[in-house]
This record gives structure tokens, C-alpha cells and sequence, in this order.
């Protein structure tokens, strides 16, 4: 298929078609009681399959059973992680591979919750690692004296469940964020071109804007839309609507590499492979490395279900697109670092912000 390259200034309006994700077909055999029964072998699987295998099979199994999954993309397959033999044998039978842990993710979340009651202190941000089976505790650079003695004490009194990390810099939302928009004295990214009862939208980060706020694609031009929704803090995804007629082709701009075609939308899973475009820092790669993230940006502004990544961003690239292949999977909320020492990403997660709207990429 041949795609027509996208101006610079109209790239910024780029987004993706979306279909709706379908969990992955499990088809389940009588168990064999004998040992000479060779178990299944998992599946080859892409990284978005993976993801709606792993859906498939939380939906199945309950967080009493499992603790999380992640994609290991050297051998292409799902590892899910269970707490007995009985788990462990659905998902061989369904394509995965099974691995063995002690903490189940009931008791994963109990950790989150302690933290949460506990533990609420600016500059902190926790997810599950399923790689490591415990929860990831990360603190910025202003969390010192006597706030990261009572984060280290929590910590330590959660016992295996948690570990504690440091973050360079200081956690941020990315304020000013593919290619520009503009509102007032503001910049943020476009992140997936979306249609809503019919209509052309967009989204973008919902701590760009307010309500009711204009958007330019260029800095003092005429507004191509209007914000229906923001939703900051607790989320962070923002809806606007085109008031006139521009370009906004299922794409994201990828700065002087052509464009990405976008034909879906996909949950991100852990060891996932992932790309984001800004309207700062251009292009960057990255592997995402928790789900379900809560992050506390200060003042108030915490965030929860957020995907935690290695993918570098700056003020300026908020709202831009977070994808892999044709996929969307996010869009740019905050974090600290920047694209020269590097640092911890936080996106919203796209699928959430599209069923909050009822809307399709597209």
C-alpha cells in the first residue's frame, strides 16, 4: 500500500484508525492425568497478540492465580506469572508460559494499597514489576529527610513485595507536547485522531488544557478545535473537537522518517517494544516496564493507571503519541530525566481514553 507523505504542519493532526481489540481465542483440552503428556509449547506471538492473550486469561484466572505477565521479546512469547501448578497448566494450554511466584497479585495490590494509605508523598510513583514480582517503588530527586525515611520504613515493611528505586530529576507533568498544538501561551502534542458520534476529534493530554479551550496547529493561528473534555488529575487523557475542516489522516508524524500508519488501538504490556513522537524531543524508543501505574506529580496531581516506560520525554512532547507498529497504545503524561541522560515515562493508557468517550481512532 503506498502512503502519501504529511506536511510537516498537517503531520501534527496525525492520529490512527482503531479496531476493537478482541481477547485471544483459548481453546482448552481435557487434562491428561499422565506425566508422559508432553506439556504444550507457548505460542509465537507479537506483542499486541500477547496483550490480548494476557487480558484473556486475567479475566479467566482471577488475581488470586496469577501476578501479572510480561512479553519477552527475544523469544516472542507471553510469560504469565501463577501461584500453582493448576494456573500454571491453563496457560501452557492456552499458549503461554507459565512461571511459578510467590506473591500473587492480590497481594501485590494489598502492597499498592499500603503505599497508597501510607506512602502518598510528591515526587513517588509505584507499579507492579511482573518480571520481579514485586512492586516497584520510585522516588524523584526532591523526596529526601524526613519523607524518604517513612517511604524507606513502608518499604522495608512490606517486606519481599516492594523495592525501592531513585529517578533522576523530578517528576512532571509535560506541560508545554507527534507535532505541536497550541493553545494561548501553551504547546502540547496531538496524540490520536479520533471520531466521536460521528464526528472528527482528537485527543491529548488532559493537563494541557481546560474544558473549552481553543487549539491551533500553528503558534497564534486560527483554532482548528475546541477541548469537550479534560480529565486531570486522576487521569490524564483530554477530547477535542474540530470546529473547521483540516487534514487528519490515521497517521503519526515520525519527523523526517515519513509517517506510521495507525490501524488500531492496543493494550500495553510489559516488555512491549514501544515508540513516542513529540512535538520536542521528535521520535524516541523505549520498552514498557509496568502497568497500572500511580504517580504523584505534587500539589495534589496524582495519577493512576498509568503505563511506566524507559522512553524519554521533555516539556513540550505531552499528549504525544505513544505507539508500537501500527498500534496506539498511549498518550505522553509526565515523568523525569530528559532524552540526554534519560529517565521514567508515564502515558495514559489510549484504550481507557476511548471507552471513556465512546469514540474510535480514526
Amino acid at each position: 500500500m503506498k502512503h502519501r507523505r504529511i506536511p510537516k504542519r498537517r503531520a501534527a493532526l496525525a492520529g490512527g484508525a482503531v479496531v476493537a481489540l478482541l481477547g485471544a481465542a483459548v481453546t482448552f483440552q481435557t487434562a491428561n492425568a499422565s506425566d508422559d503428556v508432553p506439556r504444550p509449547e507457548a505460542k509465537v506471538l507479537s506483542a499486541v497478540a500477547a496483550g490480548n492473550l494476557a487480558s484473556s486469561l486475567d479475566a479467566r484466572l482471577g488475581d488470586g492465580d496469577t501476578a501479572g505477565a510480561y512479553y519477552d521479546a527475544e523469544s516472542r512469547t507471553l510469560v504469565v506469572n501463577v501461584v500453582d501448578e493448576a494456573a500454571a497448566d491453563t496457560v501452557r494450554r492456552a499458549g503461554g508460559e507459565a512461571r511459578i511466584v510467590e506473591h500473587s497479585l492480590v497481594e501485590l495490590k494489598s502492597a499498592r494499597e499500603t503505599l497508597k494509605d501510607r506512602a502518598t508523598i510528591p515526587g513517588t510513583s509505584w507499579a507492579v514489576d511482573p518480571v520481579t514480582n514485586k512492586v516497584v517503588v520510585t522516588a524523584d530527586r526532591t523526596v529526601k529527610g524526613a519523607s524518604w525515611e517513612k517511604l524507606t520504613q513502608v518499604v522495608k515493611g512490606l517486606g519481599g513485595k516492594a523495592e525501592l528505586k531513585r529517578a533522576a530529576g523530578t517528576f512532571t507533568p509535560f506541560v508545554a507536547g507527534g507535532d505541536a498544538i497550541h493553545t494561548g501561551g501553551g504547546r502540547c502534542s496531538l496524540g490520536f485522531n479520533v471520531v466521536k458520534d460521528g464526528r472528527p476529534h482528537f485527543l491529548t493530554a488532559g493537563h494541557c488544557g481546560d474544558t473549552g479551550s481553543t487549539w491551533s496547529d500553528t503558534q497564534g493561528g486560527e483554532p482548528v478545535g475546541t477541548m469537550a473534555d479534560s480529565q486531570f488529575p486522576g487521569n490524564d487523557f483530554a477530547l477535542v473537537k474540530y470546529d473547521r475542516e483540516v487534514e487528519h489522516p490515521s497517521a503519526v508524524n515520525l519527523y523526517g522518517g515519513g509517517t506510521q500508519q495507525i490501524t488500531r488501538a492496543a493494550d500495553a504490556t510489559v516488555g512491549m517494544k514501544v515508540t513516542r513522537s513529540g512535538s520536542t524531543t521528535q521520535v524516541h524508543d523505549g520498552e514498557v516496564t509496568g502497568l497500572d501505574a500511580t504517580v504523584n506529580y505534587g500539589n495534589g496531581q496524582v495519577v493512576e493507571g498509568l503505563i511506566q516506560t524507559t522512553v524519554c520525554a521533555e516539556p513540550g512532547d505531552s499528549g504525544g503519541s505513544l505507539f508500537s507498529g501500527d498500534a496506539a497504545v498511549g498518550l505522553t503524561s509526565g515523568g523525569s530525566g530528559d532524552c540526554t541522560s534519560g529517565g521514567v515515562t508515564f502515558f495514559q493508557p489510549v484504550t481507557e481514553a476511548l471507552a471513556e468517550y465512546g469514540a474510535q481512532i480514526g
